[in-house]
């Protein structure tokens, strides 16, 4: 007779895999997405076009001269929009204010200390490249921070504007205005951002530059997303209602009268049938809606004095 007991090594080895695959499929639950209510009926949706042309725009101010003497070969790689999930960014923050609202400016600082050498000569290769934690915070780096966070702000303060000009908008930004600079804070949880990432490849170097919106500016950021809803609303009204458009055929039965079948078949070419006409019926399709009186116009037929069919 064969032993058909499990080895209790085995027992265990199955029992330790099956915990595992329970733990495995309750790891890989989704998340259900939370929406906010705040932005329901807002073209959130389109803010991938909004990072589209902030891409643009950053792009061709990298390559202007006067920006050159600062990012050198940087490129623009992506831009996107979000939400602040946390706040454990130990980055320094700096904030530009305007008439139409404030937005903040922080970057990585190693690209900070990479276009402050790049700026005085030092920059070229990738052993340049100096480590954030041991290198002292200077004057000129800081100076350099407001420098570049102007001229940047102020291409994402000129395609606000532009894009609220495109679609006939008032707008409150000045894009020629000089940005005051303040000490910045952290973006707080559920604030919008704007995450800008590019590189230098030549030096082998890769960072993030980040924009925080206040609510102001990212209502702009939203109306500009939108063409202006008056003219839909002009071409509504230039409408004529249903009931004008709506196009029906009415006959009207002038007179109807009964004859026996005999006399039918009597009749002749010139025989006169007797008729009188009183008030008629109007018919639409197979339904009889009104009562009218006939009457004559200028040698034509009409009907007059409609009365409802109760």
């Amino acid at each position: 007779m064969q032993d058909r007991t499990i080895p209790y090594n085995l027992f265990c080895h199955r029992n330790t895999d099956m915990t595992h695959m329970i733990t495995t499929k309750t790891d890989q639950t989704l998340r259900h997405q939370v929406l906010d209510s705040c932005l329901l009926g807002r073209p959130v949706h389109l803010l991938h076009v909004f990072g589209a042309q902030l891409r643009d725009d950053l792009a061709s101010g990298l390559r202007l001269p006067m920006s050159r003497r600062y990012w050198g070969n940087f490129q623009i790689d992506d831009v996107n929009l979000s939400r602040v999930d946390n706040e454990d960014n130990s980055n320094r923050w700096l904030a530009f204010a305007s008439p139409a609202g404030q937005a903040g400016f922080s970057l990585d600082r190693q690209i900070l200390l990479h276009v402050l050498n790049y700026r005085y000569g030092r920059a070229g290769t990738r052993s340049v490249a100096a480590d954030p934690a041991t290198v002292r915070v200077t004057a000129t780096e800081e100076r350099l921070s407001v420098v570049l966070g102007q001229q940047l702000i102020a291409s994402l303060f000129a395609r606000i504007h532009n894009n609220l000009q495109a679609v006939g908008k008032a707008s409150s930004i000045d894009p020629a205005a000089v940005l005051a600079v303040q000490p910045g804070v952290r973006p707080a949880r559920g604030s919008w951002i704007v995450t800008i990432s590019l590189s230098d490849v030549e030096a082998g170097l890769a960072g993030q530059i980040w924009f925080s919106l206040d609510k102001p500016l990212m209502a702009d950021v939203l109306r500009g997303l939108l063409p202006e809803r008056a003219q839909a609303k002009k071409a509504l009204r230039s409408v004529r209602p249903l009931a004008s458009r709506l196009q029906v055929t009415l006959e009207g039965r002038l007179v109807s009268k009964q004859v026996q079948l005999g006399a039918l078949f009597d009749l002749r070419v010139g025989d006169v049938i007797p008729v009188s006409l009183s008030r008629t019926d109007v018919m639409l399709d197979d339904s009889r809606l009104f009562t009218a009186a006939v009457s004559e116009h200028k040698g034509k037929l009409c009907l007059t004095s409609f009365e409802d069919v109760e």
